[in-house]
């Protein structure tokens, strides 16, 4: 069983989750947005043994404080190498739409690349990687689905959407490299999950599939 906690971190209030195996402690965190210290100080005070940090798309905003927490922890980065691209220029991007030079280096690796990614083991647990182009070319979902016991699932499952599906909501497709075909096909996909499937966005309020599967309706 996993446990999680959200941070809403930087100008563009990004969604960091922290996610950690019940058991063992091990646990990942989920766009590390731009505040590494602030990050390190909930791992610490919960007592998680980090493994992982993994990035469900390649802005700015969902990447900054990956190479900090890297550093600091020793751990991989987990993003699509589709998205390198985005981590490439993150610096300039982020001078753009923040108005102000950032002291960021330029220098984060892809350790796994999602990719090539089935799923991410922490502990006991695992998250499912799905993916789901559209908003950037390397888009991710992550899916923790409980084992059912005879049939009845006593925690339900848990998808962290990234900035593909937000409450009420879709991914932004206008810059050059999205696609609102392929966004579309990726939350044709995301509906046929469980309806009970909470949603925990890469920005705003959490939601469910059932929620939002009345937003959605797809011809087969």
């Amino acid at each position: 069983m996993i446990k999680q906690e959200v941070l809403v971190l930087g100008q563009l209030e990004t969604n960091c989750y922290i996610v950690w195996d019940e058991e063992t402690k091990e646990g990942l965190v989920i766009d590390p947005a731009d505040d590494g210290v602030g990050i390190s100080e909930e791992i610490e005070s919960k007592g998680i043994k980090l493994v992982g940090v993994v990035m469900t798309h390649g802005h700015f905003d969902h990447s900054l404080a990956a190479l900090d927490l890297k550093l600091m922890y020793q751990v991989p980065i987990y993003i699509s190498s589709k998205d390198k691209f985005l981590l490439d220029r993150q610096d300039e991007t982020a001078k753009y739409f923040l108005k102000m030079e950032l002291q960021t280096p330029n220098l984060v690796k892809i350790d796994k690349d999602l990719d090539e990614i089935k799923e991410i083991n922490f502990g006991e647990s695992k998250l499912e990687v799905i993916k789901t182009p559209g908003h950037t070319p390397g888009s991710v979902c992550l899916l923790n689905l409980p084992q059912s016991l005879f049939n009845k699932r006593e925690v339900k499952p848990i998808l962290f959407s990234g900035d593909t599906l937000f409450k009420d909501s879709r991914g932004r497709t206008d810059f050059k490299y999205g696609s609102t075909k392929k966004i579309y096909e990726s939350l044709r996909k995301l509906m046929e999950l469980p309806e009970d499937t909470d949603v925990y966005s890469g920005h705003g309020e959490p939601t469910s599939i059932g929620r939002e599967k009345e937003r959605y309706v797809f011809k087969n």
